[in-house]
């Protein structure tokens, strides 16, 4: 199995601040890696630091074999990455269509959209569809996260980046994110994935990565650990049994 993304000795310091400790783990293609840990672990900062929101002052962060290292955010989501931040990113003033050709490289306006990726991508997100000329701003959180996760898959990613999208959503929104991300890892996308909800971890998860004060302190398979209340306990100071 080849690792897509490889984090090796990564420091990230903001500011005055020192934030990841040497940060060591790889993302196999094709599948799913949850980045599991408390909060303040330094779960964000790892994905800003891929992404080069965040530079690393020490290590290196491998995309494919070659370095990201010192490039800028732009650059890095031209080579097939893409990133749902925790904000969701989206643009409330704009409409569904309009951040959607926002997010679209290869498309000016929406009759130049992939009309095939894009009835895909409304049978994943069927409301997207239907408030297709609203405000993004008028939309539901869960409605405004099923756009995000839409906008960073409007085109094929290889590798997409999610920090925590189930975070205040009701279960019903939850279980359609699921279908979603099962349905990009059919498609052999691969998905590094932050999240709090561990029904949602388990569900997903081939691989896991557990960090804790800017370190990964466990890798290993998602069902070891979802199988594990002992190591949940340790890891994480909770059971993932205690939150199906």
């Amino acid at each position: 199995m080849s690792n897509i993304l490889e984090l090796s000795g990564v420091h990230t310091h903001i500011g005055a601040y020192h934030i990841l400790h040497g940060v060591d783990f790889a993302v196999p293609a094709g599948e799913v890696t949850m980045l599991l840990g408390r909060n303040g672990a330094g779960k964000t900062t790892t994905l800003r630091t891929i992404m080069g929101l965040w530079q690393p002052s020490q290590g290196d962060v491998r995309f494919k074999g070659r370095s990201l290292k010192g490039q800028a955010t732009p650059d890095i989501a031209t080579q097939g990455i893409a990133y749902v931040p925790e904000n969701m990113g989206i643009f409330s003033d704009l409409t569904v269509k309009e951040n959607m050709v926002l997010a679209a490289r290869a498309a000016r306006h929406a009759g130049e959209l992939d009309t095939k990726r894009l009835d895909w991508i409304f049978d994943l997100f069927p409301a997207l569809k239907k408030f297709w000329l609203y405000p993004a701003g008028k939309l539901s959180g869960g409605q405004k996260q099923m756009l995000a996760v839409a906008r960073a898959i409007c085109e094929p990613r290889e590798l997409i980046l999610i920090d925590e999208p189930s975070k205040g959503l009701a279960p019903s929104i939850i279980q359609n994110l699921i279908s979603a991300f099962n349905e990009l890892k059919r498609q052999r996308t691969t998905i590094l994935l932050v999240e709090q909800n561990f029904m949602m971890a388990k569900a997903l998860g081939d691989h896991v990565a557990v960090m804790d004060d800017g370190r990964v302190v466990h890798r290993g398979a998602m069902r070891e650990l979802a199988e594990d209340q002992s190591l949940q306990q340790r890891l994480l100071g909770l059971s993932l049994g205690a939150h199906q």
